[in-house]
């Protein structure tokens, strides 16, 4: 198995992004990616696609990711026309609030690619024709602006790959009731989290949100986050206060309540554990840096 490099394909180092059409009429080796994503929509054809030593049969409508780490190929392709839109985790950590806390963008971009990578999962999204005609579309301009390469093609290219995102997850939510159960739940409850992270919260609040008991919302975060629901939303509060003090002149007390945390005392605890450094000690070193 071999790997592949985004910078096989990107060869601007400062623009790690790449799209374009592919057409596969032999079977292709099992590899997978180093360092990058892969958004597949299949826009003809079908083939039968191998993840691990699992294999599910797509087609026409179908859009998943592939994350980095996760050995894929295809074999017996027919008439098969795939976009391949390669890119960096992080340009979708750029996005919004209002995305992260939609469910067809955690299932979709978050949920199924890293739980693909750890245990055999089939599902996908399938559009249905008029969407794929739309994205189709959106996907011709994106190919024009990275091969021509105008000036602000790199914007425009970032703009159009998030529009694509959004609509993409949209249509996933209106696929939902067709989703694995443990799923959706699973984006309910992050969707809930990502959207009030900042308040006081609690597990039972998160499963009821969810439609679960609390004991189904711990073990389904397990299983495909590999992390407890308590751990997931410390995390987005850290976050915001690592931006806080890197941007803020608020003193600790005012960050650690801004932050969802009552004790400021804990919070100083919680954040040291996390990042070796005290709150102050973080500031004091982003300052310098």
């Amino acid at each position: 198995m071999k790997n592949v490099y985004l910078e096989w394909f990107a060869k601007d180092e400062q623009f790690p992004f790449f799209i374009q059409y592919g057409g596969h009429d032999e079977d292709t080796d099992l590899h997978k990616h180093f360092d990058f994503s892969e958004l597949v929509i299949v826009l003809n054809g079908n083939a039968t696609h191998i993840v691990h030593n699992e294999t599910s049969f797509i087609k026409k409508g179908n859009v998943f990711v592939i994350n980095d780490e996760t050995p894929h190929a295809y074999k017996d392709p027919y008439d098969f026309k795939i976009c391949n839109i390669m890119y960096r985790p992080e340009m979708l950590r750029a996005a919004g609030s209002d995305l992260r806390t939609s469910k067809g963008f955690q299932a979709l971009f978050v949920l199924e690619p890293f739980y693909r990578n750890i245990h055999p999962y089939q599902s996908k999204l399938s559009l249905p024709i008029p969407s794929l005609d739309y994205v189709s579309t959106l996907i011709s301009v994106m190919i024009d602006e990275y091969n021509n390469k105008h000036q602000g093609y790199q914007t425009m290219l970032i703009s159009r790959f998030m529009e694509l995102v959004v609509y993409l997850s949209r249509q996933y939510d209106n696929q939902e009731k067709d989703i694995p159960g443990n799923l959706m739940h699973l984006a309910n409850a992050i969707s809930y989290i990502e959207d009030h992270y900042l308040e006081p919260l609690t597990l039972e609040e998160i499963a009821v949100k969810s439609d679960i008991s609390v004991r189904h919302l711990n073990r389904i975060f397990q299983s495909y986050y590999q992390t407890t629901p308590i751990f997931y939303l410390q995390r987005l509060r850290l976050e915001r206060a690592c931006n806080l003090l890197k941007h803020t002149y608020l003193t600790i007390m005012e960050i650690s309540h801004e932050c969802g945390f009552n004790d400021s005392n804990y919070f100083t605890r919680l954040f040291t554990k996390n990042y070796g450094l005290s709150p102050k000690a973080y500031r004091t070193e982003s300052v310098s840096l």
